[in-house]
């Protein structure tokens, strides 16, 4: 069987949203390293980013529901396989010290595809849409901000419309924190 070579021409850029999160540390730097390594890899131009937004934690350990979150989105045009843009974000992840334990815990950085132009996935490591998009509103909420018409495949409504469907608790609120990618 003879293998095929992808040309970068074959590659059709798709939209890319990313949900942004981290509770240990400099929260702050490191979602504003985490956009930085992904808008420098080649084929990728960052778009938008959210405001940064602070959230109580969901589904945690009790010992670490005291520990709040710093969420964002951020928005990407992509020019490479979806395999390889989920790979980045793993290894993005990973410079910036996330370890994966199976449950969760403090992280430096949590770096979730929610969408991928209109893909759709259902693998062990790759779901799209993010499956939570429409039940938290720490994701959704960023979202909305970014891309209130969107609609994604396989959920009802625009993404303004889930969020208005999301109870207000536990509570968003915009953090004040700002990017400063320069």
């Amino acid at each position: 069987m003879k293998s095929e070579i992808v040309q970068s021409s074959d590659i059709i850029p798709f939209e890319a949203g990313v949900s942004l999160g981290s509770n240990l540390g400099d929260r702050a730097e490191f979602l504003r390293r985490a956009v930085r390594l992904l808008s420098e890899t080649p084929g990728v131009q960052l778009l938008c980013v959210s405001p940064i937004y602070e959230t109580a934690p969901v589904d945690v350990p009790l010992e670490f529901a005291e520990r709040k979150y710093l969420n964002a989105v951020a928005v990407f045009e992509v020019s490479m396989s979806l395999g390889a843009w989920s790979a980045r974000c793993h290894a993005v992840e990973q410079a910036l010290g996330r370890v994966r334990t199976g449950y969760h815990h403090p992280r430096t950085i949590d770096v979730d595809l929610l969408y991928c132009g209109s893909a759709v996935r259902n693998e062990p490591h790759l779901r799209l849409p993010h499956p939570q998009i429409a039940t938290r509103r720490f994701v959704c909420e960023p979202l909305a901000c970014l891309r209130p018409d969107l609609r994604l495949p396989g959920l009802s409504g625009s993404v303004a419309e889930m969020l208005a469907k999301i109870p207000p608790f536990p509570e968003v609120c915009i953090s004040g924190e700002s990017w400063n990618l320069g």
